[in-house]
């Protein structure tokens, strides 16, 4: 029974590794997959709810419900592989323990809170504002990735740091011209802090968010426990709804508010609904697959294409500061990806000297995919 246990428990480290490591062939396709996801879904995202707010579209509660209602379409990834494609012998939330289920609804609580403080924060700032104030949260991230997953504090990741925030400061000292004229002082400051409030939080979600992928071994769990969460977000947002009339509220706007159309408002709905799935889906497989910095990372970057995307789209201003800050965002984001190139690099020459000087081949991690095992459930 014990070396069963051990045969078990050895085979469940493989599988998480063999589905992180680079040497993986299928590591890459899935890591740009899953970073696509994040690139359409931040992009749109943010697009069409500064779309919502530009056509009197003005209730939080339903901007802040459209960030986690579209939780049906995770069940595609979740049950298609098993019951439709026969990829995988995994039966979907097979050790999907309580534990892991009370964290993930804790999680999702906590992810619904900051999608509130997005939607307060956006719905007064111009898109390219609201997405560069983001990025103050990298600096809170790194400082809690090294507190809570110990992270390791490196000149490639503390230089990336330090050019993102520096790009928020250098926004935040001309942002007063960004303000629109028939916005009050005390409101545009309101919705200033709510996203640095929402940038916080997310440097908190995200190490928290690694610490637990830590326990999970394989990539369809990751979506599980996003299901969950998703599901915990939009309970959040459905109390409030219901308590501050935002049902009812959504129907009156549709046909009487938005001036676009009943039909363009319920169309801008569920795009809503699908980009930010495409975002958290992407977010959740990035911290997988990678670490949360360097999910934090890769979210930042993105934040330089809002601002291009608010510029083209909506018109809006885009002067030297901004155009500063998008050059130090793009520019912090590169050196980071060159620095974690050389790093990958290193170790592969690494792992090619060791196998060399003890005459065996390099064991790649592929080839681990399947191994024997009594449980049909814990293969990949």
């Amino acid at each position: 029974m014990n070396n069963n246990t051990t045969t078990q428990d050895q085979f469940h480290d493989s599988s998480e590794q063999d589905q992180k490591a680079i040497s993986n062939k299928r590591y890459i396709p899935l890591l740009l997959i899953n970073y696509t996801c994040l690139f359409v879904g931040s992009v749109s995202s943010s697009l069409l709810s500064k779309y919502y707010f530009n056509h009197k579209g003005t209730n939080r509660w339903v901007s802040t419900w459209v960030q986690s209602a579209g939780f049906p379409l995770l069940f595609l990834p979740i049950f298609l592989p098993y019951y439709l494609f026969k990829c995988t012998q995994r039966k979907p939330f097979s050790r999907f323990t309580p534990g892991i289920l009370i964290l993930s609804i804790f999680i999702g609580l906590m992810l619904g809170l900051n999608n509130l403080l997005f939607s307060w924060g956006n719905s007064y700032l111009p898109v390219s504002t609201s997405s560069l104030l983001l990025s103050s949260q990298l600096v809170f991230n790194l400082i809690l990735s090294v507190i809570i997953v110990k992270q390791r504090i490196t000149f490639m990741n503390l230089n990336c740091v330090i050019l993102l925030t520096l790009s928020s400061i250098l926004l935040a000292l001309g942002s007063s011209h960004d303000r629109p004229h028939d916005l009050t002082r005390a409101k545009y400051f309101i919705g200033f802090m709510a996203t640095i409030g929402a940038g916080l939080l997310f440097a908190l979600y995200l190490p928290i968010m690694e610490m637990v992928y830590k326990k999970v071994y394989c990539y369809a769990m990751v979506m599980e426990m996003q299901l969950v969460m998703e599901i915990s977000a939009t309970a959040l947002a459905s109390v409030g709804m219901a308590l501050d009339g935002g049902f009812a509220e959504m129907k009156r706007e549709s046909g009487e508010v938005f001036d676009k159309g009943e039909g363009v408002y319920w169309a801008t709905v569920m795009a809503n609904l699908v980009t930010w799935q495409l975002c958290f889906m992407g977010t959740a497989g990035m911290v997988f697959l990678t670490c949360s910095l360097t999910g934090g990372i890769c979210m930042t970057a993105l934040l330089g294409m809002n601002v291009l995307g608010g510029v083209l789209v909506y018109g809006e201003d885009f002067g030297g500061v901004k155009a500063v800050s998008t050059v130090m965002c793009g520019w912090g984001f590169c050196s980071y990806v060159y620095g974690m190139y050389v790093n990958n690099k290193q170790l592969d020459d690494d792992h090619m000297q060791i196998s060399h000087a003890t005459n065996a081949p390099p064991i790649e991690m592929a080839q681990v995919v399947t191994p024997p095992s009594s449980d049909p459930h814990l293969r990949v």
